[in-house]
């Protein structure tokens, strides 16, 4: 046989390993997250807030409990998470906002969240509406469509 066969024969076996151990990898994190997902129910209260300000923090900068930050993997530690300052009652404090939601999270507006433990997992507004805020364009995407809009060409989302 020749060098170029048994190259690409070792290849595909590689490759076809590492979907197989991709494929075992992410049914174990599914199973995981979904064990996670009933414990959130579970604990989940309706809270009226005020959210004072949201941001994307380092977890050691956020102002969270030590022992939050005691418990999280060592990688997590330095990536950024989405991160709202609220004032529940009369206590200020920070809470760690799902990634779906984080876009829509009014600022420095009163709202109904559904918080778990120092989780936000839903925010409504005070008479059971969802506030959705309007996402900045990115400089390009603007001046594309300042462009567009120019030429007379159709809006394009």
């Amino acid at each position: 046989m020749s060098t170029a066969l048994i190259v690409t024969i070792v290849i595909a076996v590689i490759l076809v390993a590492l979907v197989v151990a991709l494929i075992i990898i992410g049914k174990k994190a599914e199973k995981r997250q979904a064990e996670q997902q009933v414990q959130l129910d579970a604990m989940k209260q309706t809270v009226a807030m005020l959210i004072i300000d949201k941001k994307r923090m380092k977890l050691n900068e956020a102002g969270l409990p030590q022992s939050v930050v005691e418990q999280t993997p060592k990688l997590l530690r330095r990536s950024k998470l989405p991160i709202l300052k609220v004032r529940v009652g009369n206590r200020v404090m920070s809470l760690i906002c799902d990634e779906k939601i984080f876009e829509s999270v009014p600022v420095k507006k009163e709202v109904k969240a559904t918080v778990s433990g120092i989780y936000v997992t839903e925010v409504k507004g005070l008479h059971g509406k969802t506030v959705v805020t309007e996402k900045k364009k990115g400089f390009f995407k603007d001046l594309i469509s300042k462009a567009q809009e120019k030429a007379g060409a159709k809006m394009v989302k």
